[in-house]
């Protein structure tokens, strides 16, 4: 896959993963891919194991993707993340080899509410 392809297999990534597709969903990952998740201290090595993972969560996923940038082998996708009506803002970085993803690293933040000392400065986002 060249560099122009990826946004296109990011977006079928996406739309595979809020359709809860585990299959096309890892199609986007190598073999021996690497996912970690700095916030709870984890890494699954490997595709299949990734996939397996993710399917045995017992939560209703939804995916909304709010921005994907990127070029050449490294990407970023931020989106909103819910699991059981409860979003959690959330940002993967995936690194590319051969068209693949080889390594993504993920990081999840909770909403909060806005802080008053700065509320003359600052607008709602949707």
């Amino acid at each position: 896959m060249e560099g122009r392809d990826i946004p296109a297999a990011l977006h079928r990534h996406w739309t595979a993963s809020d359709a809860g597709d585990f299959e096309a969903e890892h199609d986007i990952y190598r073999e021996d891919a690497v996912l970690d998740y700095p916030q709870s201290g984890e890494r699954i090595r490997g595709r299949r194991n990734i996939q397996s993972s993710r399917a045995a969560q017992p939560n209703r996923k939804r995916f909304s993707v709010r921005r994907i940038t990127g070029a050449d082998d490294l990407w970023v996708t931020e989106y909103v993340l819910t699991y059981d009506g409860r979003p959690s803002f959330t940002v993967s970085i995936m690194e590319f080899v051969d068209g693949k993803v080889a390594r993504e690293t993920q990081y999840f933040g909770d909403p909060f509410e806005p802080g008053p000392s700065r509320a003359q400065w600052v607008e709602r986002i949707p």
